[in-house]
């Protein structure tokens, strides 16, 4: 009996030896937006994929694809506007999957506000937080409507997106995630209504990205990384109310009203197969951000993002 149990106890720890450790970096702090990485280690899919993932919360949103360049993680979250622009600035990084696959951003205005339409924002204001990405988006928007950005005015409001706007301090904002902010006002009494880019000129892309260092990746692990989270976004699909309470229960910090709509919001935007990799959606963004003079000339899909189950 002592044997077996001896047996028992080296086949336990040479199981748990046998786990590769990996670290991801999230692009904030976690929340709906990252359902299926902790529904995967809720649920075992991480530990039956032989992996031990190390999950950290950036100090800055800016430091995620950094740290994937750099080597100081092997998978960092970011999103696929980003990487275009990283990529041509010779960052080493390529998209290894997608984590949600639809746009979140969204052109947000008050719904009984003087912004009816997209053409009755000329001579307002509007707020935003990341330039770049974000103005060539808008760009885009105001001039399917006939207007440029000389028509307006633009305010950064250093991430407080929707505060701004039912302040008052702007008429609209760009950058707000359809999934968070119109939540956010709708529990303070507040209406909002989104314009969705993609609906107004933008080529779709996909939000959020698993990014890594082509020349340092694991393929392999991060395979089965991938294949444990389309495990978890099954799961979720599947289970809507009870992958919620596994998730909420992971910190009192998301057992809330927001957090509870978002995660409804957010389901069906969660990729059902993240290593898929859609060229064409990859080539008209690139092709997008060079109209718009945001990068030079324009790069291979190649050398922006790979199908690892094609391998």
């Amino acid at each position: 009996m002592k044997t077996t149990l001896a047996a028992l106890a080296l086949f336990a720890a040479t199981q748990a030896a046998a786990q590769d450790r990996m670290t991801l970096v999230l692009d904030w702090f976690v929340n709906p937006d990252h359902g299926p990485i902790v529904i995967a280690e809720e649920q075992g899919y991480f530990a039956e994929a032989g992996l031990e993932v190390e999950v950290i919360a950036p100090a800055d949103p800016a430091d995620p694809p950094k740290m994937a360049a750099a080597g100081r993680a092997d998978l960092a979250i970011s999103y696929q506007p980003q990487l275009h622009l990283q990529v041509a600035e010779g960052m080493p990084l390529i998209r290894v999957g997608t984590l949600v696959a639809t746009p979140l951003n969204c052109l947000l205005v008050l719904e009984d506000g003087p912004v009816a339409q997209i053409a009755d924002l000329k001579g307002r204001k509007i707020g935003f937080s990341v330039a770049g990405v974000e103005e060539a988006l808008l760009s885009e928007m105001l001039g399917r409507a006939g207007l440029g950005m000389a028509d307006v005015e633009l305010v950064n409001v250093n991430w407080s997106l929707s505060p701004a706007l039912m302040s008052g301090q702007v008429d609209a904002v760009i950058g707000a995630f359809r999934n968070f902010e119109l939540n956010q006002m709708a529990i303070e009494g507040v209406a909002g209504r989104c314009f969705y880019p993609e609906e107004e000129g933008v080529p779709t892309y996909d939000e959020l990205i698993y990014v890594a260092n082509p020349r340092t990746m694991d393929a392999d692990m991060i395979r089965r990384f991938l294949s444990a989270t389309e495990q978890a976004t099954q799961f979720i699909v599947n289970h809507p109310q009870e992958s919620w309470e596994i998730f909420a229960g992971t910190s009192a910090e998301l057992r809330d009203e927001l957090n509870e709509r978002a995660w409804a919001d957010t389901i069906p935007r969660f990729a059902l197969r993240p290593e898929a990799l859609d060229q064409g959606r990859y080539a008209r963004f690139e092709a997008f951000l060079a109209e718009a003079g945001l990068v030079e000339g324009t790069r291979p899909v190649s050398d922006l993002a790979v199908d690892l189950g094609a391998r």
